[in-house]
């Protein structure tokens, strides 16, 4: 289905819980979080009756996000019911990757044999794979272990590097890095984190910080262009699409995403269901239709208005102007 400016909206992000097992300074650092009950939260069953009406309106990509969407109790379960549901073409997971090499309690009679933790219990990445996720986003903000501790308020890069392990021998393609610039914390980082690319078919994606929530008050001189990563890697070749680029040599890919500096309203093809059951046309916009108790055509109604409210673009994203949104990136999905 388009929308009142002519694009295909086919894509539909859903988070499927505001909690994580981080503290990420730019998105829910310690103290700042105030977490849903769980009978605040869409069900399986409710999260799986929405996308199913979504589809049916043309979605044919979903992404589960969080907070940590892993966190979640019986997550393969859910990516079973929607990877099963008829016009879905991508199910895709974004996940902060520390989990992914845990023994998964509840793993599918189907998984293979081949996917064992070293605990001796299927991995939950493989878990993943064998429910019909297709493809993972993973995120990685730096690799120094005490500089991850510090911006995750405790988290270990020890578990994400064996995440990442975890999810080439579940067999996943095409992963994603997504490393959100930070200035004075990973900018000299840059050309560490884009030589991940150099021997894995992955693509590294370096996303501007966006002032949402946390962000905002880390203040102007944390956000830094997505153009510092082309001054860093001069040496980049430009592929197709643009803002696509390659290091000399390399297996894998490198991904600039300029939500800030370079706006993509343009093109913008998605709507998000938060965990609370709102579909939010705009990312950044304060506008947000509940869906959760509505079914069958009034369900179907919603999304269409929802569709067709996106607006042609978003107000204005600077440094030092808020996002309209109220809620915290972990109360979203990114």
């Amino acid at each position: 289905m388009k929308d009142s400016f002519g694009r295909e909206i086919d894509y539909l992000r859903i988070s499927i819980t505001d909690r994580c097992n981080l503290r990420c300074r730019y998105c829910m650092p310690q103290g700042v979080d105030v977490k849903k009950a769980h009978s605040e939260i869409l069900s399986f069953e409710e999260i799986a009756e929405i996308a199913e009406a979504a589809i049916g309106l043309g979605v044919r990509k979903i992404r589960l996000t969080g907070g940590e969407p892993l966190v979640r109790r019986g997550m393969p379960e859910l990516c079973g019911m929607l990877s099963a549901l008829p016009g879905l073409e991508e199910l895709c997971v974004t996940t902060n990757g520390t989990l992914l090499s845990a023994a998964c309690p509840f793993p599918s009679a189907n998984a293979a044999i081949g996917h064992q933790s070293g605990i001796g219990g299927v991995t939950l990445a493989a878990a993943l794979k064998d429910a019909g996720v297709t493809r993972l986003n993973i995120s990685l903000d730096t690799l120094d272990p005490e500089k991850y501790t510090k911006i995750t308020g405790g988290g270990r890069l020890e578990d994400v590097l064996l995440g990442l392990e975890a999810a080439d021998a579940a067999g996943f393609t095409g992963t994603k890095i997504n490393a959100v610039l930070i200035g004075g914390f990973n900018d000299s980082e840059i050309r560490d984190l884009a030589g991940l690319s150099t021997h894995r078919n992955i693509e590294v994606r370096f996303i501007e910080l966006m002032p949402v929530g946390a962000a905002a008050g880390l203040g102007a001189g944390a956000f830094i262009s997505s153009d510092e990563v082309l001054k860093a890697l001069p040496e980049l070749e430009e592929l197709e699409p643009a803002r696509l680029y390659r290091l000399p040599g390399a297996k894998g890919r490198v991904g600039i995403i300029s939500p800030i500096s370079c706006s993509f309203c343009g093109s913008c093809n998605r709507l998000r269901l938060t965990a609370d059951g709102y579909i939010k046309p705009c990312l950044h916009s304060d506008r947000e239709i509940k869906v959760r108790g509505l079914h069958s055509a009034e369900l179907e109604e919603a999304l269409r208005q929802a569709i067709l409210s996106k607006p042609k673009e978003h107000g204005r994203l600077t440094p030092g102007h808020m996002t309209e949104t109220k809620r915290s990136m972990n109360r979203i999905g990114g």
